[in-house]
């Protein structure tokens, strides 16, 4: 009988696939091309003798075996992790620094998965505004930090453009004669500055109703009718409605998500180009 050993890597590749639904995103996370990805997938499925990713011109989904495959698969890179750190108790620290307007929130499960994924990283998280995670980096408190695009700051990476829309309660009207009432964060805020440009050009008439120190109080304050907010679909309350185009509203550019870093070793970059392709998928 012929014993089939499974390529690590090839597996890994899979999952990334899984994930991100992208091959090029796959291999942003692996740092490696697309055609490398796609490589390690075809003699992955080859080695099992079934079909794993079901391409079409437009998508990338998972085969009937996939999804039983996926979970496995899963299993096999925590096992070779698991077994890897038996050797060592020393985990290396990553502090991430990640903006209110950013995180989301399927935040929780993603560094959840990542911290089963690398038993030899412990991922800690820090959620704030832009200004004070930019402001821990600099005293070297964090690691990184992913934020929205800060006004005076050139250093960090774009990791995705996420588009925006302006959203309120299904139950709020606007008063005609009036200046539209935004919910929003306090400056310096990267959405808020956004928002305010498009309506100054638009010649629209506008005032802060609701300032709040993050984006589950702007949240509540759009339910609550209190006015309208500029987010991302993802960030949305459930039962906010879009407004923009009923209310003659501009259509905002797509906002920036940067990484700004001091990590330099492979473990941490690693992570970080994971996380920064689950991002990239999630903003499109």
């Amino acid at each position: 009988m012929t014993t089939r050993f499974l390529d690590l890597g090839a597996v890994q590749a899979f999952v990334h696939i899984a994930d991100s639904a992208s091959f090029t995103r796959a291999g942003e996370a692996m740092q490696m091309t697309q055609a490398a990805v796609s490589k390690k997938l075809k003699s992955l499925e080859a080695k099992l003798g079934y079909r794993l990713i079901e391409r079409t011109p437009r998508h990338v989904q998972l085969s009937v075996q996939g999804h039983a495959f996926l979970e496995p698969a899963r299993a096999l890179i925590e096992a070779h992790e698991r077994a890897l750190a038996a050797s060592s108790s020393a985990r290396q620290r990553l502090i991430l620094g990640i903006s209110d307007h950013v995180a989301g929130p399927d935040l929780p499960a993603l560094i959840a998965r990542m911290n089963t994924h690398d038993p030899h990283l412990l991922i800690e998280i820090r959620i704030g505004s832009s200004v004070e995670l930019l402001q821990s980096l600099d005293r070297r408190e964090l690691d990184a930090v992913m934020a929205r695009l800060h006004v005076g700051r050139t250093d960090g990476k774009i990791v995705a453009e996420e588009k925006l829309g302006w959203f309120a309660s299904p139950r709020w009207q606007h008063r005609a004669g009036e200046p539209l009432p935004l919910a929003t964060l306090a400056e310096p805020c990267g959405v808020r500055v956004l928002a305010g440009r498009a309506l100054d050009v638009a010649g629209i008439a506008w005032t802060e109703a609701f300032v709040g120190g993050g984006v589950a109080a702007v949240a509540a304050a759009v339910m609550a009718g209190l006015g309208v907010a500029a987010l991302a679909p993802r960030m949305l309350p459930f039962g906010a409605v879009e407004v923009g185009a009923k209310l003659g509203l501009p259509e905002l550019p797509r906002a920036p998500i940067l990484l700004h870093s001091r990590v330099r070793d492979g473990r941490s970059r690693q992570a970080l180009d994971a996380l920064s392709a689950a991002f990239r998928n999630a903003a499109r």
